[in-house]
């Protein structure tokens, strides 16, 4: 029997302290796209900034209409770094899947990946900064898919209340037993075919620059 990897063993336990961390949070979440009520036919493209992944999976864990016979799961951009490999790994003890590669290349394995399980069905999670930044910087990577596919977006938004930030590129936060998270989901956003994709790149990074800077100010 092969021995699991340093990687799967720190996975493994990040995703069990994860579990007993989030089942303390309080979580507010307000959906203005109606994806949890009313959950749509198609896939969903899930963007959101990276140092809010422990927030957006806490609201995953908790409201995803995993249930719902249109739901076929949600996919995760991870970096095909060890960190990357860890972070794949969490994502896996939390029920979600992985696709490991950069969204930024539009030629790359990992974009025709995506594309291919957005046909399927399945909805992606993509953190546009990650993985290494900068900080509230938009990769191409969400954008472009939305872009060839048709496929909407949902721009969603994290305020924590009481966390712990790390020294990293981004600022990485940690929320703290017991306390809030306010989670946002704000209506999709649909780019048609004759979009101009700059325009679109920075109307979707302004928006969640401005509610990240917003939020970060009054922690």
């Amino acid at each position: 029997m092969k021995r699991p990897s340093k990687e799967q063993l720190l996975a493994a336990l990040a995703a069990g302290l994860a579990r007993l961390v989030f089942s303390t949070i309080r979580l507010r979440v307000t959906d203005h796209s109606g994806f949890l009520k009313n959950p749509p036919d198609s896939p969903r493209i899930l963007v959101f900034w990276h140092n809010r992944i422990p927030a957006i999976a806490i609201a995953f864990l908790r409201h995803y209409p995993g249930r719902h016979p249109s739901r076929k799961g949600v996919t995760v951009l991870t970096s095909p770094s060890k960190d990357g490999e860890i972070l794949s790994g969490v994502m896996a003890h939390l029920g979600m899947g992985s696709v490991r590669g950069s969204s930024s290349r539009r030629g790359s394995t990992a974009i025709r990946e995506l594309s291919a399980l957005l046909e399927s069905g399945v909805d992606l999670a993509i953190t546009p900064d990650g993985p290494r930044g900068p900080k509230y910087s938009l990769g191409q990577g969400a954008v472009f898919l939305a872009h060839k596919t048709g496929i909407p977006i949902i721009p969603l938004h994290a305020r924590y209340h009481h966390a712990i930030r790390l020294k990293t590129w981004d600022n990485f936060a940690i929320p703290l037993p017991f306390s809030l998270i306010e989670v946002t989901m704000d209506p999709y956003m649909t780019i048609s075919p004759a979009s101009d994709l700059e325009t679109e790149l920075l109307k979707l990074e302004t928006l969640l620059r401005e509610k990240a800077e917003q939020a970060d100010a009054q922690v």
